[in-house]
């Protein structure tokens, strides 16, 4: 589904909804991290929709939301936040249980904050609370930088050299490496390059004090990008906070673990609405 705004780019969605009609079940909102979109939450689905309505959004620019914008300009934290809220607006959620991976869920810390009232549960998945500069060499490849990486590699070839680099173990799936790096190829280079801009200086941490919703957070053991630093600044931030860590030092655990990390999320967020998430 696209939503349509006047003056706004136009933002695309998936609505999942198999719970029962009569029991007017609260939404997740998952949201994707860099260079991803809703299909990266695909296998989740199956284990949250039974009982919650599942909303992915797709960042402007990202996925099936088209480039209706200059990236240069208008690729901001602020402008993410705004159009997260305007698909709530749109589809009369009045709050949501949010889950972002990565750097979603710098942005759900950040709506956390500002917003409140618009939160029920925030669920972290290696989700730093702002980018370390040894991650943002180490992406360069080489190169000067990341930008210039990406443009000389391509979008694919770059996330394929990701993908070897901190997201995922040695023998892992290689049907899966390739699916995850195709689909991150198929993003524009110049969105990929803004949004970088973007996210190497954007931050969460003065505004974790003022996050009230409960935490959950899913991390790697000894994550290479989700570093033990950054679950300190995390924890010394935010009052609510429960983390679970998965065996394994890969930043991609939605995609390694899904039904780990779905049902994690699945039963934090019906511990907060005091529903039980089973069948007899």
């Amino acid at each position: 589904m696209l939503l349509q705004r006047a003056g706004k780019p136009a933002l695309h969605y998936e609505l999942d909804d198999f719970t029962d009609p009569w029991k007017n079940a609260h939404t997740i909102l998952l949201q994707h991290g860099y260079g991803r979109s809703t299909k990266f939450w695909t296998r989740w689905v199956p284990y949250l929709s039974r009982y919650y309505r599942v909303l992915r959004l797709d960042l402007r620019g990202f996925g099936q939301s088209p480039v209706e914008f200059d990236p240069d300009t208008d690729l901001t934290l602020d402008n993410h936040v705004s159009d997260v809220i305007d698909v709530l607006d749109a589809l009369k959620l009045t709050d949501v249980h949010y889950c972002g991976e990565s750097f979603g869920g710098i942005l759900g810390m950040v709506i956390a904050a500002l917003h409140p009232q618009r939160i029920r549960t925030l669920n972290l998945v290696s989700a730093p609370v702002n980018l370390h500069q040894e991650h943002l060499k180490n992406t360069a490849f080489g190169h000067a930088s990341r930008e210039e990486a990406l443009r000389a590699m391509g979008a694919k070839k770059w996330a394929l050299a990701m993908n070897d680099l901190n997201r995922f173990p040695p023998g892992a799936d290689p049907q899966l490496l390739d699916w995850f790096a195709s689909e991150m190829g198929k993003n524009n280079v110049d969105i990929l390059c803004a949004q970088y801009r973007l996210q190497s200086t954007a931050s969460a941490r003065d505004l974790l004090p003022r996050i009230t919703a409960p935490v959950l957070g899913l991390y790697p053991t000894s994550g290479k990008v989700t570093t033990q630093e950054q679950e300190r600044l995390l924890a010394a931030g935010v009052k609510n906070l429960r983390v679970i860590h998965l065996p394994t030092p890969s930043h991609a655990i939605a995609s390694l673990m899904p039904a780990t990390c779905a049902t994690q999320v699945l039963h934090f967020c019906a511990r907060h609405d005091g529903i039980a998430c089973h069948e007899a």
